[in-house]
């Protein structure tokens, strides 16, 4: 395997963006395990007072997100969604974000967003890590990104996961933003928002796996949950689509019936997550390595789509919203995938 070198000479904003995005990826990656490890080392090797801190954190921990699900109210504090190190993240790409249809802040919304891809980057850039374009085009509505409830049970990872304004995807926690009052003088909108925008990756880990360079694979024909929560809360749906999401990275190879898959397969069935090996490029090559490759992603923000709230929302109903969305993503690619999608003719689009 010839090994592409990065050049010498690399302009300093290239270099700071690369150091960026590394010691992002290291540091989740590092924290990710070394929280619980930690832990561990601090209650069989840590005196009595160290063993009893720890142990009224894990407990602390544990309650709270039982009690409140681990939301954290309002945007959080700007400077960790804002800063110097997630600009330089979102520049390595660079991620850019496209409104297409005012998004009123008199409403709550469910952001329904394709694709996963690996890391769900785009996403979690525009609406997690550096919110300043999302406030730019949508001012006054909250942005919000959710994943897997387990994450906010990991020490030390939950603390960053809220600051950066992540929250559950469980049932719970997305009725209690869903359902927040969009009244000015409320209580809840001191801060000067009246609305929530909660992005759900609805393909989730079946959809990471079939994610690969050029592929646009949904899973969404089957994916019928995040449309009642729509309809249960009153909250409109808004499709976005992420163009240039599965080309930052590829994964080994694992075709439907691998034995690859089937493992993947297996783990995912007990955890929930999907046990990917990625492929990107290193710090100084372009050619094997664990960090993505410089790709653009356009993430497009489609128009609302209202529903009519109900308790107990009826099949039929549900099953033409969901039709709505469909339609409203297969029209957005076909619409945008020559603009963002370079060699765009080899490229469709597959529900399954």
């Amino acid at each position: 395997m010839k090994i592409e070198w990065a050049p010498r000479e690399v302009p300093m904003e290239r270099r700071r963006q690369t150091f960026a995005m590394a010691f992002f990826i290291v540091s989740f990656m590092i924290l990710s395990l070394g929280s619980y490890l930690l832990c561990a080392a601090l209650l069989i090797y840590g005196g009595l007072m160290i063993r009893s801190l720890v142990l009224m954190y894990l407990v602390y921990v544990y309650v709270n997100h039982s009690r409140t699900h681990s939301i954290m109210d309002g945007n959080g504090w700007k400077i960790n969604r804002n800063n110097w190190l997630f600009r330089h993240y979102r520049d390595y790409f660079p991620v850019q974000l496209v409104k297409t249809a005012e998004l009123p802040p008199n409403k709550n919304y469910i952001m329904a967003s394709f694709p996963h891809g690996i890391l769900g980057t785009g996403i979690s850039i525009n609406m997690g890590l550096d919110i300043s374009k999302w406030l730019e085009l949508f001012p006054q509505v909250r942005p919000k990104v959710a994943t897997l409830d387990q994450n906010f049970l990991t020490p030390i990872v939950r603390g960053l996961l809220r600051s950066w304004g992540l929250v559950s995807v469980s049932k719970e926690a997305l009725v209690y933003l869903l359902t927040k009052s969009n009244d000015p003088k409320h209580k809840d909108n001191r801060d000067g928002f009246t609305s929530n925008a909660v992005a759900i990756l609805v393909g989730g880990a079946q959809e990471a796996l079939d994610s690969h360079p050029g592929k646009y694979i949904l899973t969404l024909k089957n994916r019928k949950g995040f449309v009642k929560m729509a309809i249960r809360t009153g909250s409109s749906i808004v499709p976005t689509f992420s163009f240039g999401e599965v080309d930052i990275l590829d994964q080994v190879a694992n075709p439907p019936n691998s034995p690859v898959r089937r493992f993947q397969d297996f783990v995912k069935r007990f955890t929930g997550i999907s046990p990917l090996i990625p492929k990107g490029r290193g710090v100084f090559n372009y050619t094997f390595g664990f960090l993505p490759n410089r790709r653009r992603i356009v993430q497009v923000v489609g128009s609302p789509i209202d529903v009519v709230q109900s308790d107990q929302p009826d099949a039929a109903y549900v099953d033409k919203i969901h039709k709505q969305v469909i339609e409203a993503l297969e029209k957005m690619f076909e619409k945008y995938k020559d603009e963002y999608i370079p060699n765009s003719k080899q490229s469709k689009l597959i529900i399954h």
